[in-house]
């Protein structure tokens, strides 16, 4: 059974749907992804309070780990929880979707998105990395890490120096094994703070790509998301530009294949759809899929997360998703 190695952020997801004006009101701008410290997470959950708010283990790399081990691939995950009620409650979540648990206990809190959703289904997400912030080299479990097919990890990592530490570590061991390294930009302003870095991470480590559209205008300076998957896959050999509504595109040994969108014109939730997607390809890729065959794998799942609350499936809907997969993979 294939195996991928992911460091991220271990988060309790808190939803919450808002209007606009309570955006306004917060000083937030739709869409984006902010780093804030405790006193600002105290603001917001305040403000919120009296809003319907649903709790749920996420974050952005483990997202991804929990959607690929559902689907039969072997995942690890490392990061940093506190000792506290979250972080018992994240381990166990890990646990449940048999995700082999390597985080860290820190003493510090466990870290949190406040995800607010508007009207338009789009998320403005708030993160206090709490313990996080904390997981550094030292961390890694190097047998764990060199026994593995594939590292994925997220531009997300690269705010602190312990968690830019640990993944400079497990670069390391994976390029000079000559394996697998998937890289998700994951934020255009994680871009903003790192754009030169990212580029050297890209095409001096990494053998697939992950960016949306956003990100990649950010990274490349090209609002032509067609363009911009074709000058990353000159810079790594797996290079995808997810577009939206329009679907994606994939550059593989710079050849571009256009992948339609699949699944719902109107979103309930589109937190971690690119998780899902990362999934959903990184999946394809491991079976040794074609990268049509693989895009649609990934655009099918990113439709289908988008189609419900929360950024990972229910248990009872894997069976019918796995289905449907299949079909995929035999030209259905």
């Amino acid at each position: 059974m294939a195996s991928v190695y992911g460091i991220g952020n271990p988060l309790i997801d808190y939803l919450c749907s808002v209007e606009e004006e309570d955006l306004s009101k917060l000083g937030l701008n739709k869409g984006t992804m902010l780093l804030i410290d405790s006193d600002r997470q105290a603001e917001i959950v305040e403000y919120t309070k009296d809003k319907d708010i649903k709790y749920s283990p996420g974050g952005s790399c483990p997202n991804t780990m929990v959607t690929l081990r559902s689907l039969g691939i072997q995942t690890t995950l490392a990061g940093g929880v506190g000792k506290d009620e979250l972080g018992a409650m994240y381990r166990k979540r890990l646990t449940e979707c048999g995700v082999v648990d390597e985080c860290v206990d820190k003493d510090a809190v466990t870290g949190t998105s406040i995800i607010l959703l508007t009207a338009d289904k789009e998320r403005t997400m708030n993160t206090f990395l709490g313990a996080n912030r904390m997981f550094g080299p030292e961390d890694v479990v190097v047998e764990s890490a060199e026994n593995a097919d594939l590292f994925y990890f997220t531009g997300y990592m690269w705010d602190t120096e312990c968690q830019k530490g640990a993944v400079k570590k497990v670069l390391d061991i994976f390029k000079k094994n000559g394996k697998k390294i998937a890289f998700d930009v994951a934020d255009p302003f994680a871009v903003g703070r790192y754009r030169q870095t990212f580029l050297e991470l890209i095409e001096n480590y990494c053998d697939i790509v992950f960016a949306n559209s956003e990100e990649a205008r950010f990274l490349l300076d090209n609002y032509d998301a067609y363009e911009c998957c074709k000058s990353l896959g000159k810079l790594c050999p797996i290079a995808v530009v997810k577009n939206g509504k329009k679907g994606s595109y994939i550059s593989c040994n710079r050849v571009i294949y256009e992948i339609p969108l699949y699944g719902t014109d109107n979103p309930i939730d589109t937190t971690g759809a690119g998780d899902t997607y990362a999934a959903g390809f990184l999946y394809g890729f491991l079976k040794g899929y074609d990268m049509e065959t693989t895009g649609r794998i990934a655009s099918y799942l990113a439709g289908e997360i988008i189609a419900q609350i929360g950024a990972q499936f229910p248990e009872n809907r894997i069976e019918g998703i796995k289905s449907t997969i299949e079909d995929i993979a035999n030209g259905k």
